[in-house]
């Protein structure tokens, strides 16, 4: 293996292979591979009811939640089935934390949303290294000015976009590998959807992180590697760049230029 061959080997942090999500009989997603690497944001696009953010929820077993779902192929988190019968869920999702469309911080206060993680799973050995944990993580979040002199405040109290950036510190809480961020700005103004995708910039690289969007634009600015979905297939994935610029397939050109979506 060359140097180069070995070094994409070693930052790629889950592998999808032929992976299908059915609901019943319907099949959502139809033989999906795809390598998401710790290095680079992923965007998920594709018109809605694609299957993007189903594709998104298998990551981390979401799914398993819906009754009469049901995954095909193989997910590997560092080389490890995600679906082997002694995965530890609870484990796999505080590796693999997840951010939702509507932000939906617990009706608690501040503190005690970003608190809730690292005290159930036991990474706070005290009240002193509990707050180190809340003050750290909201700071990555970009929100501990803002906050810091009101966080025994109820986390519902908050704005909109302040609300969103609390759920990415309550995801970044328990020392996450992979974000997952499922259209984290669509229920956000432009100056909120503007200081997450500022946050998700300063996050990327130190944590794996996948977006799904229906913003085209957004997904240009925020990532480097981009996937296009279209009916349960996965059409194109490669640079971000080179997707909007010079698609190889028809569908994603067609998409792109606003031909249909």
């Amino acid at each position: 293996m060359t140097t180069q061959a070995a070094d994409a080997a070693s930052s790629t942090k889950i592998v999808a292979r032929d992976v299908s999500v059915f609901y019943g009989a319907k099949k959502a997603i139809d033989a999906v591979s795809i390598d998401i690497d710790q290095d680079h944001v992923t965007a998920f696009i594709g018109p809605s009811g694609c299957g993007k953010s189903t594709f998104l929820r298998s990551f981390n077993r979401m799914n398993d939640t819906i009754p009469n779902a049901r995954v095909e192929g193989s997910i590997t988190l560092d080389g490890k089935d995600i679906y082997s019968s002694d995965m530890d869920v609870v484990q796999l999702r505080a590796r693999v934390g997840m951010v939702f469309q509507k932000p939906n911080p617990f009706p608690k206060s501040i503190f005690e949303n970003v608190a809730y993680g690292p005290r159930i799973h036991g990474l706070a050995s005290g009240r002193a290294e509990l707050e180190e944990v809340v003050e750290k993580s909201l700071r990555r979040a970009g929100l501990w000015e803002e906050v810091k002199d009101r966080l025994n405040e109820s986390g519902t109290a908050l704005s909109g976009g302040q609300q969103q950036r609390l759920c990415i510190a309550r995801a970044i809480a328990v020392d996450p590998e992979v974000i997952l961020m499922d259209e984290p700005a669509s229920a956000l103004d432009p100056i909120a959807t503007a200081r997450i995708e500022e946050l998700i910039h300063e996050l990327r690289g130190r944590y794996a992180i996948v977006i799904v969007t229906h913003n085209m634009q957004q997904a240009a600015r925020v990532s480097q590697r981009t996937a296009f979905f279209h009916l349960g297939h996965l059409v194109e994935y490669g640079d971000t760049r080179a997707i909007f610029t010079n698609p190889k397939q028809e569908r994603t050109k067609d998409y792109i230029t606003g031909r249909y979506g």
